[in-house]
């Protein structure tokens, strides 16, 4: 079984909740149902019930009718076989939510009844998309339980977690970190091994299902089938959820991706969807992909100083895909292999390996943004906000020059900057350098 961070997290909410549930979002197939259903087992033991509303569609009526807490534990029971409801020792997961919008709104009066633990999860896309006139005018009478649920993001598996799937311990992690912490030199054949590791990262990614493909043959073209048969879902995802006439729009905005990446700046621009391309065009198309969970945006920020959301841009903005192994898969099974065996070159990798980066400090709840002055070429990949200071991380796909970050350290005197690159560890402060997998300690 893979080990999942997130696991903590929701024994974390256990233990610290009170009148809430919680709602588990993400993009698919990154592993909620089956982390929530193992923590469930685990925890509660028999007092654990699990109601998928999409496999087992006759459940919705659990939720017909009064939404008073007890009537919805009787029409459970009902409905259900050998429930053992006990206060304060039983576990609800509510699975696919997103097929009945009255289980969402049921759940802000269930946190405050607060006798039986809830967690919910599923794809928000079945409320916000493709809904009959019938569906809009019923979503009018329904609430979102603001303030009575807590609302968190799962990811795919991040570095670390892949390293601990491919067999290396958490003490070994801890070594590196030391290395990190002490601005010390990494042992050659160390780094090495770390560096290939990333590499193999890189195509393989973080969803579970590639994760354990990869581990259990070591075939990057059997894990590469797996990714594509997870693009194709995702195409089923916009072909059930999106409008007709988005259709097309949505899947040219996320199959621009890899060229997106593949310029020398990768600002997103709708005219590498199609030479017309504009925000009026695909910019809805753009936002159905964000709320899907498959990309995420990075603006640019006119002056690098806290707090960056003042000085965000709206209209100057990046596009990542929120998996890497999912991103390079977009770029074809020979440009994984080159990338496995470090020898991609030109523009597209530089791209790729930003997109690398934003994978793993995303998957950190760091919030990113960039910064690009309009008046040159100075670009710095990241920016974010760190002990009340604005932490730049430069990107590089080798070890080359730093005219840029140098040029910010010059006229913003950082405390602190980051230099990813595929080599080592340095320190010349405020700059230090670190190889690209230790963007996990940033």
């Amino acid at each position: 079984m893979l080990k999942r961070k997130f696991y903590n997290d929701l024994v974390r909410w256990k233990k610290e909740k009170k009148q809430e549930c919680l709602l588990v979002n993400g993009a698919r197939q990154i592993g909620k149902t089956f982390i929530i259903d193992t923590f469930g087992r685990e925890n509660y033991g028999q007092n654990y019930i699990y109601i998928n509303l999409l496999k087992n569609p006759e459940h919705k009526e659990i939720f017909e009718g009064s939404l008073e807490p007890a009537e919805i534990y009787k029409r459970l029971q009902i409905s259900l076989k050998n429930v053992r409801l006990v206060e304060n020792k039983t576990l609800i997961f509510i699975d696919e939510i997103q097929v009945c919008p009255k289980a969402r709104t049921a759940l802000k009066f269930l946190a405050i009844d607060n006798r039986y633990d809830i967690i919910a999860s599923g794809s928000l896309l079945g409320i916000h998309y493709n809904q009959s006139v019938n569906d809009v005018e019923l979503e009018k009478q329904i609430s979102i339980p603001v303030g009575y649920e807590r609302e968190v993001e799962m990811h795919s598996l991040d570095f670390e977690e892949f390293l601990w799937a491919c067999g290396i311990q958490e003490q070994a992690v801890a070594i590196l970190r030391e290395y990190f912490e002490k601005q010390q030199v990494v042992p050659t054949e160390i780094n090495e091994k770390y560096e290939q590791l990333l590499r193999e990262y890189l195509v393989v990614g973080g969803m579970p299902e590639v994760v354990n493909t990869f581990v259990a043959t070591s075939n990057f073209y059997k894990a590469f089938e797996v990714q594509q048969k997870i693009l194709q879902a995702y195409e089923d995802d916009i072909q059930h959820y999106a409008s007709n006439v988005d259709k097309p729009k949505i899947k040219m905005c996320y199959n621009s991706i890899p060229k997106q990446l593949a310029k020398e700046y990768t600002k997103f621009q709708f005219k590498t969807i199609e030479k017309m391309g504009s925000a009026r065009k695909y910019g809805s198309s753009l936002a159905w992909l964000e709320d899907a969970g498959l990309v995420k945006s990075v603006r640019n920020v006119s002056l690098p100083e806290i707090p960056l959301k003042a000085y965000e841009q709206y209209e100057n903005f990046k596009v990542y895909g929120t998996d890497i192994g999912i991103t390079t898969a977009l770029f074809g099974t020979e440009t994984q292999i080159a990338l496995v065996k470090n020898q991609l070159k030109g523009p597209a990798k530089g791209g790729i390996y930003e997109n690398l980066i934003f994978d793993m400090l995303n998957k950190r709840k760091i919030g990113l943004n960039y910064f690009k002055r309009a008046d040159n070429t100075q670009e710095i990949e990241f920016v974010f906000e760190k002990n009340g200071a604005v932490v730049p991380v430069e990107v590089k796909s080798k070890n080359g020059m730093t005219y840029s970050l140098n040029e910010y350290i010059e006229q913003h005197n950082p405390a602190v900057v980051y230099k990813l690159i595929d080599g080592n560890i340095g320190s010349l402060p405020p700059k230090i350098t670190l190889p690209h997998y230790m963007a996990m300690f940033v």
